[in-house]
C-alpha cells in the first residue's frame, strides 16, 4: 500500500478512489442459500442453463391450438373441437387434420398442432369452431428454450441478485444458489460531546446522528455490521475500539481524523496499522483516513454528518461492492440545467447538495438549501448530489452540470 502520511497535499477525488479501489479483493468465502434468502446477495458463480426455459412448446393465448395447414388461405375453416388442454393438464393424444383442442395460456400444445388462434378471432358453431383466413403457422406459441436456451449463461457472478433473478433461477429449477458472503463492517463515532437520542444534554453535548446514517446505508448494501457506539475522545479508549473492530473486514469510523488537538483517530491508526491518505481535495469530506488495520480496510471519516455521508458514497460504498464481489460500475449520473448559480472555488471537488427535477422532458437542478457540512436536514430534503469537479470555477444558473441521484431505479 501506498502511504501519504507526511505530505500536505491532499489527492483528488479520483486519485483517493483509485487508490482505494486498486488494492482491493473480493472476500473469497462462498455460502449456498436458498432462494428465498438469496435477494441482494452477490453469485459467486455462472448459472448455465441446463434445461430449456420453456421446457415445452406452450400457448401465449387463450385460445385453440391447431396445425398450421389447416389455417384457411381465403375464406373460412370449420374445425372440431376434440378436447382441452389446460396449464398442468395437456391434452396428451394427437390432435388430427381439420381439428383443434381448446387451450389455455401456458398450457402445452398437444402433438399435431402448432399454431393456437386466440378466442377473439374465431367464431363457435355448435361443437365446432370457424376460422377466418388471416393467421400465420405458428402464431402465439412459445417455443422450448425461446426464453432459456438449454446450455446459454444465464446469470453472471458478481451479479447483485434482484426479484427477477429468483425468478429466472427457479425456472431452472435450483432451489438454492452459491453466493458470495456478506463483507463484515465494524464501526464506532467519535466524540466527548456525542450523546444517544433520548438522554438529556447538559450543556455543549449533541445527540449522534452519524452510526444512525451509516446503518441505514450499510443495511442497504447488504452488508453484515455491528456498531460499537461512540468512542470518547481518548487515545485508549479508541486504542482498545479499533482493536475490537479489526476482525471485521472493513472498520468504519465518524469523527477523530482531522488536525483538532483532540483528534486521535489517524494517530491511533498509525501505531496499530497503516495510513494510506487522509486528505482528499473536495469539499465536503476532505479529512478522510485510510488504510490497514490488521487485515482490514480502514476508513476514518468525517464527524461533520454530511461530509461522513458524501464520503461514505464516494468511497466506502464502491469499496464495499468491489469487496462483495460485485462488478463494479461507475455511479449512475446524468446531466441537468442548473436553476440557480452555484458557488465554487477552483482547485478541488466540491459536492453540493441539490434537488432534481423533470420537467416536459429535461432534467433540472437547484440547491436543496444550506451547504455547510453540518445541515443535515438539507441532506435529508436533497435527493441528489451536484458534481462540480476540481477545475471549475463558480457554476451560473442555466448551465448543464453532471449530477449524481441518491435513488437510482434498478
Amino acid at each position: 500500500m501506498q502511504t501519504d502520511t507526511t505530505t500536505k497535499l491532499a489527492l483528488s477525488v479520483e486519485q483517493a478512489r483509485e487508490r482505494i479501489l486498486s488494492g482491493l479483493r473480493p472476500v473469497d468465502a462462498v455460502e449456498k442459500v436458498t432462494l428465498s434468502a438469496a435477494a441482494g446477495r452477490i453469485l459467486a458463480e455462472d448459472l448455465i442453463a441446463r434445461l430449456p426455459v420453456p421446457a415445452f412448446a406452450n400457448s401465449a393465448m387463450d385460445g385453440y391450438a391447431l396445425a398450421g395447414r389447416d389455417l384457411p388461405v381465403n375464406g373460412e375453416r370449420r374445425l372440431r373441437v376434440i378436447g382441452s388442454s389446460l396449464a398442468g393438464h395437456p391434452f396428451m393424444d394427437t390432435v388430427g387434420t381439420v381439428a383443434c383442442v381448446r387451450i389455455m395460456t401456458g398450457a402445452m400444445l398437444p402433438s399435431g398442432t402448432d399454431t393456437v388462434v386466440m378466442q377473439e378471432e374465431v367464431r363457435t358453431a355448435g361443437a365446432d369452431i370457424v376460422i377466418r383466413a388471416g393467421h400465420r403457422i405458428g402464431e402465439n406459441v412459445r417455443l422450448p428454450g425461446s426464453d432459456v436456451p438449454t446450455g446459454s449463461r444465464v446469470l453472471e457472478h458478481g451479479r447483485r441478485l434482484r426479484p427477477g433473478d429468483l425468478g429466472v433461477i427457479a425456472s431452472l429449477g435450483l432451489p438454492e444458489v452459491n453466493v458470495r458472503r456478506r463483507v463484515r463492517i465494524a464501526f464506532f463515532s467519535t466524540g466527548d460531546e456525542l450523546r444517544e437520542p433520548g438522554v438529556k444534554l447538559a450543556p455543549g453535548q449533541i445527540y449522534e446522528r452519524n452510526r444512525y446514517t451509516l446503518s441505514a446505508t450499510l443495511a442497504s448494501l447488504g452488508a453484515d455490521f455491528v456498531d460499537l457506539g461512540v468512542v470518547p475522545d481518548q487515545p485508549e479508549a479508541i486504542r482498545a475500539a479499533m482493536k475490537s473492530a479489526s476482525q471485521a473486514d472493513i472498520v468504519l469510523t465518524s469523527g477523530g481524523v482531522s488536525v483538532g488537538d483532540t483528534d486521535y483517530v489517524r494517530q491511533v491508526l498509525a501505531e496499530l496499522g497503516e495510513i494510506s491518505f487522509w486528505r482528499v481535495a473536495m469539499k465536503p469530506g476532505k479529512p478522510l483516513a485510510f488504510g490497514r488495520l490488521g487485515n482490514a480496510w480502514f476508513f476514518g471519516l468525517p464527524g461533520n454528518p454530511v461530509s461522513a455521508l458524501v464520503t461514505f458514497q464516494l468511497f466506502v460504498a464502491p469499496a464495499l461492492h468491489v469487496l462483495a464481489g460485485e462488478s463494479y460500475r461507475e455511479p449512475f449520473t446524468l446531466r441537468a440545467q442548473t436553476l440557480c448559480a452555484f458557488d465554487k472555488r477552483q482547485g478541488r471537488a466540491e459536492f453540493p447538495r441539490g434537488i432534481l427535477s423533470r420537467k416536459d422532458g429535461a432534467w433540472f437542478v437547484g440547491s436543496a438549501g444550506s451547504q455547510d457540512s453540518s445541515a443535515l436536514s438539507v441532506m435529508s430534503r436533497a435527493n441528489c448530489f451536484v458534481l462540480l469537479p476540481a477545475e471549475a470555477a463558480t457554476i451560473p444558473a442555466g448551465m448543464e452540470i453532471e449530477v449524481m441521484p441518491f435513488d437510482v431505479p434498478v
